[in-house]
């Protein structure tokens, strides 16, 4: 053999053993990767799988020193007492008004006010926009204790009023909306302006279905907002005709010596979690899809 068949070989064989290395390492770092993932998504699911195995026990096993991972015998009728004691079907119906009505109000505000800043040409426009951006800097409970003397001079307490109208503007999905509609072509809206068209009828036929997955965000996102209300509803509207469903579960399984029949309350809180769980597992691809497309053009 030739020295220069050798050096070859040794060549050959130091390509080979890099490459071995190479996917050794990829293999390595590809096993870290899904444990940690793996750890990660036990420390977000095991709450969850808790709420569900303590809703299907006594509160005798409940209130064990040494806790069990899965109930010694699975009562199923914690879910009926908790629909009972809770009341739920009135609490279910609050919400359902509550966040049909103004999920509904802050679309339409939400796609008048993104079309008039992406599209329409007005004095200031610029300088409002960016003081509108400029509130999101402020935290939502510095606006609390105006927000409930206002709507206690006008009479608005305890009434589904107060629960729609104070939050009906959302500046995040203005600016939202208003970046994907900065993405459609504006040569579609002068060629729709020469045809004669208007301008309401150019944003109800080109741009909202152009601009749907964002749209569709918004709505889950609003109504799941609406689903999670909690301490706004408790102090402007926590009477028995209007209480929403999170502060209806806060008291309800309180008996009038202070103890908590927890087995029920989390049976109560499973039943209340479903609809966000079905939506995030059915809906969650268009709120990715909406939020990817409204991009960051402006």
């Amino acid at each position: 053999m030739s020295k220069n068949d050798t050096i070859e070989t040794m060549h050959e064989k130091n390509m080979q053993q890099t490459s071995f290395r190479q996917k050794v390492v990829k293999v390595l770092v590809k096993f870290v990767v899904y444990v940690f993932l793996i750890a990660m998504a036990i420390v977000v699911l095991f709450p969850f799988y808790w709420m569900i195995i303590s809703s299907l026990k006594s509160l005798e096993e409940y209130r064990l020193n040494i806790p069990t991972l899965w109930p010694r015998t699975v009562i199923l009728h914690n879910y009926v007492d908790a629909f009972t004691t809770a009341n739920l079907g009135v609490l279910f119906k609050n919400t359902m008004i509550v966040g049909i009505v103004s999920t509904i109000l802050s679309v339409v505000i939400t796609v008048l006010s993104a079309f008039a800043f992406a599209r329409l040409e007005f004095k200031g426009k610029n300088t409002l926009f960016a003081a509108l951006l400029a509130t999101m800097m402020i935290p939502g409970e510095l606006f609390t204790i105006t927000n409930y003397s206002t709507v206690n001079q006008l009479g608005w307490m305890n009434t589904y009023t107060v629960l729609i109208v104070p939050f009906l503007v959302s500046v995040f999905y203005i600016y939202l909306l208003r970046q994907n509609f900065l993405q459609i072509p504006n040569e579609l809206y002068l060629a729709a302006k020469v045809d004669g068209t208007s301008d309401l009828k150019y944003l109800w036929k080109v741009m909202v279905p152009l601009a749907m997955p964002t749209l569709i965000s918004i709505t889950i996102l609003k109504m799941m907002g609406a689903w999670n209300s909690y301490i706004w509803p408790r102090l402007v509207a926590n009477d028995e005709a209007h209480r929403m469903i999170t502060n209806g579960l806060r008291n309800a399984f309180t008996d009038t010596t202070g103890d908590v029949n927890y087995p029920v309350q989390m049976a109560a809180v499973a039943i209340v979690s479903a609809p966000l769980f079905l939506v995030f597992i059915f809906l969650r691809k268009y709120i990715m899809s909406g939020v990817s497309r409204s991009g960051i053009k402006g």
